[in-house]
C-alpha cells in the first residue's frame, strides 16, 4: 500500500478526522485514481473498524468517530468519483420506521454503508410506509434499510413491506431490518429478507442481498 494510501487508512481506523481530510486532498493531488483511494484506503479502513468491533476492541462510540472520519474524506472524494463516474454498488433507502425517534443506530449503518461503496438515500426518523415507497421509486433503490428501537413501533416495518407490495416495488428492491427489539426470526416473519444485529453485520449482510 501506497504511503498516503496507507495514511489514509490509518487515519480512518485511528478516526482522525483532519488527517483523513488532508490524506484524502493529498493523495487526489498526486494523482491517484477516485475509485481506489475509496475502496483500498476507506473501505478497507472501515472493514477493519468493522473487524475491531465484532472482536470487542472497538465499541459503537469508537466506531462512530472512524465513521466520521471516513465521511470526512468521503466529502472530498465524491466530487472526483462523480467526474469519473465511479458507480456505487448498490441505492439504499434507510429510515427509521414510523413512530420511533431513534437514529443513532441507523445513522451509524448509514455511515458504514457508505463507506462500503453504497449510495445513501437516508429519510430520517419517523418515516411513513409512503415515504419509503415514493423514495423507492424515485431514486430506484435496489435496497431498503429500516429500523425500529421500540417494540411499539416494530409492525410498521410490515406494514412499510407491504406497501412497497402494494406499490409493485417490493421485487424490486432487498430489505433489510435492525434495532434492539428485532431478531432474525421476526424478519422472517414479516416478510425482510434480512437483519443485522449491529453496523458492521449490516455491511456484510447488504453486500450479501446484492451479490457484491
Amino acid at each position: 500500500m501506497e504511503p498516503v494510501i496507507k495514511e489514509i487508512y490509518d487515519s480512518i481506523v485511528e478516526a482522525d478526522q483532519k488527517m483523513t481530510s488532508t490524506k484524502v486532498q493529498e493523495a487526489l493531488d498526486q494523482g491517484f485514481d477516485p475509485g481506489y483511494i475509496l475502496n483500498t484506503g476507506m473501505v478497507a479502513a472501515m472493514t477493519e473498524v468493522g473487524r475491531l468491533f465484532e472482536e470487542g476492541e472497538y465499541f459503537v462510540p469508537e466506531m462512530l468517530v472512524s465513521a466520521r472520519a471516513m465521511q470526512a474524506g468521503l466529502s472530498i472524494l465524491k466530487p472526483k468519483m462523480v467526474e469519473a463516474n465511479i458507480q456505487s454498488i448498490g441505492k439504499v433507502v434507510a429510515g427509521t420506521v414510523k413512530g420511533d425517534m431513534h437514529d443513532i443506530g441507523k445513522n451509524l449503518v448509514c455511515m458504514m454503508l457508505e463507506g462500503a461503496a453504497f449510495e445513501i438515500i437516508d429519510l430520517g426518523s419517523d418515516v411513513s410506509p409512503d415515504k419509503f415507497v415514493d423514495a423507492v421509486k424515485s431514486h430506484q433503490a435496489n435496497m431498503v434499510a429500516m429500523s425500529a428501537l421500540l417494540t411499539t413501533t416494530m409492525p410498521n416495518m410490515k406494514v412499510t413491506i407491504d406497501a412497497l407490495k402494494e406499490a409493485g416495488v417490493r421485487d424490486q428492491v432487498k430489505i433489510m431490518v435492525g434495532g434492539a427489539p428485532l431478531s432474525t426470526q421476526y424478519a422472517e416473519e414479516i416478510g425482510a429478507d434480512g437483519y443485522a444485529q449491529d453496523a458492521s453485520r449490516a455491511v456484510a449482510l447488504a453486500k450479501s442481498l446484492i451479490g457484491a
